[in-house]
């Protein structure tokens, strides 16, 4: 049943590659540095193909602290050009996606025998004004007895500083720029494996494998490596030689139920020197994160482990008056960062810098390989990286992103709340918590589902709560989900509230006939360890 308004032109839920296309540039993976390559190509008339095996967010960048961040514990690692452009990037992606993006304040508590009190105002003054910071608030001094946002902490802690980050929905970060770089004109293949790629003179041949075991090949002037944890993996296929090297490092997450009350989250101070975020998430419940573990394996089966969550809740329980314990946990995800290798000591201190791996010989096409990297970087990584790969290609463009809203985000005056109300007063029949959800997610695309149905009847039958035909119909048509784990811990985090038999209904949803994008996929448990 096709309910949701037909998709705007060139929104189409997939791009198949066209057998012997020839592309200025080829994409290989479809994480946030992959999807903002791609986007900032197109949106420069480069002819765009990017290709990603499973989904899109799908490993590194759907596991993150959903945060834009300039990384205050940087600063020590004397990490100062990264730090900057990650605090100016801040404001640019607020301002670009201000339904996935929003300030957040964060409460940093002075305890004895950790970092002191001056050394965290230093850094804070810092903070405050190497980024260009305009909009988000400044750091401030809070003291037991006239702060509330100390309550939640035990007595002893009697000072805390507050400052401004952002959280951001990591996962749509990703798909809204799939999203604009297909109106652009890339071609989003989601499903699509490279197997082999081999220089041709000037052009690579690109043979990649798609659902059903469908099999192409296309033509290619220049080559993107941006495959994350596999990026070692993709250069063996092209044959190009490895300059650099690639360090793994499992960073581990647990949700449970809220643990305070306030919109504010908090940066604690572990004994081991690492800092531990706990974050309002879902309404409902306190993400808490990250470790920092080396890693050897298999990035696709990453799983937390059960001393990640023991240390986890060790770090919560010192400064929270509530014992967290693992039994409270009621998800938890990991992910495996990619990061360049610079010979840092321990995990925890190897650079969140990016780093490119340029293999371009003189007369023969060029593959750029992606190594480190950040959520809150990655438009500027996208820009740096086409200002090393277009002049190998004869391209002359202009930068364009810095000021470019994402799909939905163009929310006046970025109010959000705002928006929010307007939409659950055009909207009386659906439940407000489902439209602030499809605001917080689609932005003024909510147009594109709910368009001007007047009942709930218009919006098809409920398939899972507060989930209807009508917006599974864009998902699949618009966002390239095609399955119940794409829609219900990518595109939303509907996971944290659905049953297995909810998971199930879905994936059925998604076999029907009609389906053109079926895949054969079992469906994951609802609270699955991987994101």
């Amino acid at each position: 049943m096709t309910i949701a308004q037909a998709p705007a032109p060139g929104t189409s839920g997939n791009s198949s590659p066209i057998d012997n296309e020839l592309y200025d540039v080829v994409v290989v993976g479809g994480g946030v540095n992959g999807v903002g390559i791609a986007r900032d190509a197109a949106g420069r008339g480069v002819k765009t193909l990017l290709l990603e095996r499973t989904d899109l967010a799908g490993a590194t960048s759907s596991a993150s602290s959903k945060l834009i961040h300039g990384g205050l514990r940087y600063l020590e690692q004397s990490e100062f050009r990264l730090v900057r452009e990650s605090l100016k990037e801040r404001e640019v992606l607020w301002a670009a996606a201000p339904h996935i993006v929003h300030p957040l304040r964060f409460v940093l508590p002075v305890r004895h025998g950790m970092r002191p009190a001056w050394m965290l105002r230093t850094g804070l003054f810092l903070y405050d004004h190497i980024g260009e910071r305009k909009r988000l608030a400044a750091t401030r001094t809070l003291k037991r007895g006239r702060d509330a946002a100390l309550e939640p902490l035990r007595e002893p802690i009697r000072l805390a500083f507050e400052y401004s980050d952002c959280w951001v929905d990591d996962s749509r970060m990703v798909v809204l720029n799939a999203i604009d770089a297909h109106e652009r004109g890339a071609a989003i293949a989601v499903g699509w494996t490279l197997v082999q790629a081999s220089r041709e003179g000037a052009t690579w041949r690109v043979r990649a494998e798609g659902p059903g075991g469908t099999s192409i090949t296309v033509r290619a002037r220049a080559l993107v490596n941006a495959a994350g944890p596999w990026v070692e993996q993709v250069l063996e296929r092209t044959n190009a030689p490895r300059r650099s090297a690639l360090r793994l490092v499992k960073g581990s997450h647990i949700v449970v139920p809220q643990l305070y009350p306030g919109p504010h989250a908090y940066t604690f101070q572990g004994d081991d020197g690492r800092v531990v975020f706990a974050i309002p998430y879902e309404r409902n419940f306190t993400l808490i994160g990250t470790t920092d573990v080396p890693y050897d394996d298999d990035p696709a089966q990453v799983q937390t482990s059960a001393d990640e969550v023991r240390y986890l809740c060790s770090v919560l329980s010192e400064y929270v008056r509530m014992t967290v314990t693992p039994e409270q946990v009621v998800w938890q995800y990991s992910g495996v960062r990619p990061l360049y290798d610079d010979g840092g000591v321990s995990a925890s201190t190897v650079t969140r810098d990016y780093v490119f791996d340029l293999d371009a010989p003189q007369d023969a096409a060029p593959v750029l390989s992606v190594f480190g990297g950040k959520l809150t970087t990655y438009r500027k990584l996208a820009e740096h990286a086409l200002a090393e790969l277009l002049p190998k290609l004869q391209i002359a463009t202009a930068a364009w992103t810095r000021g470019a809203v994402l799909p939905g985000g163009d929310i006046p005056d970025l109010d959000i709340e705002r928006f929010c109300a307007e939409q659950v007063a055009r909207y009386p029949f659906v439940e407000p918590t489902m439209i602030r959800r499809m605001c917080r997610a689609y932005g003024t695309r909510i147009e594109r589902i709910l368009g001007d149905v007047h009942s709930a009847v218009g919006l098809g039958e409920m398939i899972a709560p507060q989930l209807y035909e009508a917006e599974l119909d864009y998902l699949r048509t618009s966002e390239w989900a095609r399955r119940a784990d794409d829609v219900l811990w990518r595109r939303s985090k509907l996971g944290l509230t659905t049953v297995l038999s909810d998971v199930q209904r879905i994936n059925r949803w998604f076999a029907e006939p009609s389906d053109p994008l079926r895949q054969s996929a079992p469906p994951s448990a609802p609270h699955d360890a991987s994101p």
